[in-house]
């Protein structure tokens, strides 16, 4: 396709594989579908190539890339993605060294909040400059922060390296009002069919309400990323009006709001009584699920979003013990949590409990402590995992070099003075670290002065078998997942266009 003198070149977004994942095609990747939609808004031409669920990702990948007449490649990056996407960069420069590589995503800015944070600190060369030296060397340029107007200096003939999204100063930044102009994630780029998910039965997927999490949670990344940090509402119309076109144009009655903490926003109660006008305007019933802030969860919330047709919550206990929730900064204290556990109880609405280990101070009876917990709360569902000490959290952005013991770093909570020591990751290179099958597959890159890490990974295994006994949860490995070969010699360069639906019928 030859393009006009003055017409903008078309850009290909590319969602990575996550391999590491059970099943990868459960959730569409929104992110990257913002920026598809922003572009397209502009009279950009966007290609997406959806890598997700494909086996050989490379080949499907060279396969396009070395036909297309894309003028840049832009790619969304989660830190477990990473090697993946180290991977596809390197396929593109040996096969198409003329077309600019761009890199956005969660990674990009959880590294960069670091790397201000080091400056800021008067750290010379430190973990998150080494961090964010790999990335600017293998990409021309590198977006941090939101990305749907960042995209647009990336492209320029003169961009920066690195273009700062993470900045309210900056311009790039969305507000409240940028955040609902916004056009919605560009869904019809990629197959949706193929991407399998569904609530108390009923077909479903996921939308953001908003943006950011206020709280200081030391494992959760982002804690010093303003994007990731401050709070951005849509209004109860613009939410509404994209659950109402993804029900009328896709057929959906189930959707998952994977907005951090849905009771975050004050406007969180007038969303569950307009969802629920919607159902009665469309004569149909949703079927509902998102997560809560335990501290701030109450009847009224309850009450509204059992009427809505929520039936699952999600909530980030994390812990049971008092000095361990101290050493997280949770806010929410044991009594709180046990409120909310009462609360959604008393109003037929099943409790998802996450819970971590690996913490400050982290001991074989902590961890003891959230198998009681789960058992005497009579939890419907849990999610047990060993944390990671990600670029961009408390636990790695304040550590420091262990003393005695090269490539381990050190984290020291300032009040309790309780450690948590990590193992230097490639993050580049290595995803072993993410989460794992919860049937006996995890590892640990942390340990305490408690517990060493394959006993941490022990006691978790132990949580996970006893409190299902217990509690005759089964283990929940849902739909088997579905893995997709991409098929060589097909035409292109329409396969972005057609593959997934092809891929769609010759899984293994």
């Amino acid at each position: 396709m030859a393009h006009a003198a003055n017409a903008k070149p078309s850009v290909c977004l590319i969602i990575p594989p996550s391999a590491f994942l059970l099943d990868e095609r459960v959730f569409v990747s929104l992110g990257v579908l913002k920026v598809a939609a922003s572009l397209e808004a502009r009279g950009y031409i966007v290609n997406c190539l959806d890598l997700s669920g494909i086996d050989n990702y490379l080949s499907a990948l060279a396969d396009y890339i070395t036909t297309c007449e894309d003028g840049a490649v832009g790619i969304t990056a989660t830190t477990p993605q990473l090697p993946a996407v180290m991977k596809i960069a390197a396929t593109i420069r040996a096969a198409r060294p003329d077309l600019r590589l761009i890199l956005g995503g969660p990674h990009v800015t959880l590294v960069y909040s670091a790397l201000k944070l080091e400056r800021k600190r008067g750290v010379v060369h430190g973990r998150a400059a080494k961090a964010a030296e790999k990335l600017e060397q293998m990409f021309d340029v590198v977006c941090s922060g939101d990305g749907e107007l960042a995209i647009f200096e990336a492209l320029k003939a003169n961009a920066a390296k690195f273009i700062d999204g993470d900045d309210p100063k900056g311009g790039l930044f969305l507000d409240d009002a940028t955040f609902t102009a916004g056009p919605m994630p560009a869904r019809h780029l990629v197959d949706l069919a193929s991407y399998r998910y569904a609530i108390e039965g009923q077909r479903a997927t996921s939308l953001i309400a908003q943006l950011g999490c206020p709280f200081g949670c030391g494992f959760c990344g982002g804690r010093n990323s303003k994007s990731l940090r401050l709070i951005r509402n849509r209004t109860v119309a613009s939410i509404l009006a994209e659950v109402e076109y993804l029900h009328c144009t896709h057929g959906y009655t189930g959707f998952m709001f994977y907005d951090d903490e849905l009771n975050v926003s004050k406007s969180m109660v007038d969303l569950m009584n307009g969802l629920a006008d919607l159902q009665s305007h469309l004569g149909v019933e949703f079927r509902l699920r998102g997560f809560v802030k335990a501290e701030l969860f109450t009847e009224q919330q309850a009450i509204a979003m059992r009427r809505a047709g929520f039936r699952w919550l999600l909530c980030g206990f994390e812990a049971a013990n008092p000095r361990i929730l101290t050493n997280i900064e949770k806010r929410a204290t044991l009594d709180d949590n046990d409120r909310c556990i009462a609360i959604a109880k008393a109003h037929d609405l099943k409790i998802k409990a996450l819970m971590s280990v690996g913490h400050p101070g982290e001991s074989e009876d902590s961890i003891g402590d959230i198998r009681d917990w789960l058992i005497r709360s009579e939890v419907d569902e849990f999610d047990c995992t060993v944390i990671t000490t990600y670029p961009g959290t408390p636990y790695y952005d304040l550590a420091v070099p262990h003393t005695s013991q090269p490539g381990v770093w050190t984290y020291t909570h300032p009040k309790t003075g309780d450690r948590l020591h990590a193992y230097e990751v490639d993050y580049t290179v290595s995803a072993d670290y993410y989460k794992g099958d919860p049937n006996g597959g995890y590892r640990s890159f942390v340990f305490t002065d408690h517990l060493a890490a394959e006993r941490i990974v022990a006691l978790r295994d132990q949580v996970e078998n006893e409190v299902r006994a217990a509690l005759h949860i089964p283990f929940n490995p849902g739909a088997a997942a579905l893995r997709y070969e991409h098929s060589m010699g097909q035409g292109l360069p329409d396969f972005i266009h057609r593959a997934s639906r092809a891929l769609s019928a010759v899984a293994r």
